[in-house]
């Protein structure tokens, strides 16, 4: 796989029940799925990869934006420079490395890493 610095590169969404989640994309979309626990589902066969993580809060704009970046310590400091706010610091998951910001907007997106 080729992933690109500053790409989008995976989108993620809340669900309130993972299960019926994934029987619906599996059946009307025919997406394909990973399970990483009870709270988290990866899909696939999409266009873009993305993933669900269970929500007991009401869901509004639920769509999460994730981009790429080899250095996630060298992107953040750029959203810092140039306006944005941290709002989950770096943290690990299966597969990685994220953090989740703010823009001067007020839109939440991510950076993951594989590094």
């Amino acid at each position: 796989m080729n992933i690109k610095d500053n790409h989008i590169n995976y989108i993620e969404f809340k669900s309130k029940d993972i299960e019926k989640t994934k029987e619906f994309f599996s059946k009307t979309f025919h997406w394909s799925f990973t399970d990483y626990g009870p709270t988290y589902v990866a899909f696939s066969e999409s266009g873009l990869d993305g993933g669900f993580e269970l929500t007991v809060n009401k869901i509004v704009n639920g769509a999460l934006t994730v981009l790429y970046h080899n250095d996630l310590e060298e992107v953040k400091n750029s959203i810092e420079k140039f306006g944005g706010e941290i709002t989950k610091p770096i943290f690990s998951f299966p597969g990685g490395h994220r953090f989740h910001f703010i823009d001067p907007s007020g839109n939440e997106l991510a950076v993951w890493s594989d590094k």
